[in-house]
């Protein structure tokens, strides 16, 4: 990070493990009213331990390193005492949050306005994929809290005249491990150099790294260290196994699995957008309602891809890990790593996508003859032995016909949606991607797959 943004600060202090029984409410930790009642009509009946720990120090006045899994309530550990302090200061321009995502940015946005809706709070996402005309309207508005990509945010801060962020009292980076993983390292430097030092910061990661502590060291002062989980580790909860199956049948055994736990929700993780697209135009060809979230698609159809999942319109979604982390969809029973992560720390955020909230959930990791030494290295990363899923075989073989009928369809629809394309480039519909796609789906034989038990 820039040099002019260090401060000699020490490392940050560790914080003792608070007991979640000695303080049970928002209000014992220092939340004004209004804002216990709006956490009370948001469901959140008590804090989780991340919060326990950040919102009394960060009413303190700290600035403050959370460590935590995901899904452990991160956005109310800072949300809450940023809104506390607008409403003893109110100022435009409070607050400024960088998250990696969009999708992120606009969930985060969500939980502002809910918890601030009694007190009239505006909050403004800046992101790309979507008009800058209408951002930079927003900006002159002069929200109180501003969501954002780093890379949009700059080209808001140099080219949208009379917006600055001078007046800034909290800074947010939010999964500030991905944002520097991401290469945003630069932008960040510049929005440093540009924003008030005498300003609040927390800095959210859900691991420690080089350039996490690089980045602590530049933006922080004299921090305080929360961490609710030091070590990787998924939710009891889970249920987790793996499939070890040859490449080449890989289709086959989703179809298989989609079928044998038909009736719950599914998160199926892909590694490329291509394998994504094509994945849910196959699973549409065979009756399945699969929907995909990928970063080649419009804004607009990522975002109506999320919310048609969220409201259960679809039981599929199919995505790259532009949706393993952060986001919160309390409903997924499932999540298929039908293509192994390369990271082995992607497993832990991809499977943290079920079993939140204390809820139980299933995930199941395909494994190929490719994969092998992947798969070791998230054994050794989340320090367990994964057991098995047990399949039925031939089951499984005679569903070949259909899938490999299936593949040839979605290879076709890929290759004219692709020309399709070319030919024109304007967003004529509202549909995601493969629901605005050729029907030739149609032709593979009706309806959705029906289990073959061959008994």
């Amino acid at each position: 990070m820039a040099a002019s943004e260090e401060h000699d600060s020490p490392a940050p202090t560790p914080q003792p493990a608070v007991e979640e029984e000695e303080t049970k409410t928002f209000k014992d930790l220092g939340v004004t009213d209004v804002l216990c009642e709006a956490c009370d009509q948001l469901g959140w009946k008590k804090p989780t331990k991340i919060q326990i720990e950040a919102i009394p120090l960060a009413l303190q006045g700290r600035d403050i390193i959370g460590l935590a899994e995901t899904g452990s309530g991160k956005t109310g550990a800072f949300a809450l005492p940023i809104l506390n302090a607008l409403l003893d200061t109110p100022q435009r321009l409070f607050a400024l949050v960088l998250t990696p995502t969009r999708e992120l940015a606009f969930q985060i946005s969500e939980q502002f306005e809910a918890l601030g809706s009694s007190i009239g709070v505006q909050s403004a996402v800046i992101v790309g994929g979507i008009d800058s005309m209408s951002q930079s309207l927003a900006l002159a508005k002069k929200p109180h809290i501003v969501i954002a990509t780093p890379g949009r945010l700059i080209d808001h801060l140099e080219n949208t005249k009379g917006f600055n962020l001078r007046a800034l009292k909290y800074l947010v980076m939010d999964e500030a491990d991905r944002i520097l993983n991401m290469d945003f390292e630069t932008e960040v430097d510049k929005i440093l150099k540009v924003i008030p030092r005498d300003r609040k910061t927390f800095l959210f990661s859900a691991t420690m790294t080089k350039k996490v502590q690089k980045l602590q060291r530049a933006a922080l002062k004299n921090p305080v260290k929360c961490a609710v989980s030091s070590k990787y580790q998924t939710v009891e909860k889970l249920q987790q196994y793996y499939l070890f199956i040859p490449s080449k049948f890989k289709d086959t055994y989703l179809v298989y699995i989609l079928n044998e736990l038909a009736g719950n929700s599914f998160m199926i993780f892909c590694s490329t957008c291509n394998n994504t697209q094509r994945t849910a135009l196959l699973l549409r060809n065979l009756g399945f309602t699969a929907i995909p979230l990928h970063g080649q698609m419009s804004q607009t159809k990522r975002l109506g891809s999320l919310n048609k999942f969220k409201a259960k319109a679809r039981s599929i979604l199919l995505a790259t890990d532009v949706a393993s982390r952060g986001l919160d969809i309390p409903h997924v029973d499932v999540v298929v790593n039908f293509d192994i992560p390369t990271h082995s720390k992607d497993y832990i955020h991809r499977v943290g996508r079920t079993a939140r909230a204390g809820r139980s959930g299933k995930s199941i990791t395909f494994v190929t003859q490719y994969d092998v030494e992947l798969f070791q290295r998230i054994e050794h990363l989340i320090g367990k032995k994964l057991p098995v899923f047990p399949t039925q075989d031939e089951e499984v073989m005679m569903l070949t016909e259909r899938v490999t009928e299936a593949q040839r369809f979605a290879r076709m629809e890929l290759r004219e949606h692709g020309e399709k394309k070319k030919r024109s480039r304007e967003d004529t519909g509202d549909n995601d991607d493969t629901e605005g796609a050729i029907g030739v789906r149609n032709k593979v034989a009706g309806g959705k797959m029906k289990k073959r038990r061959g008994r």
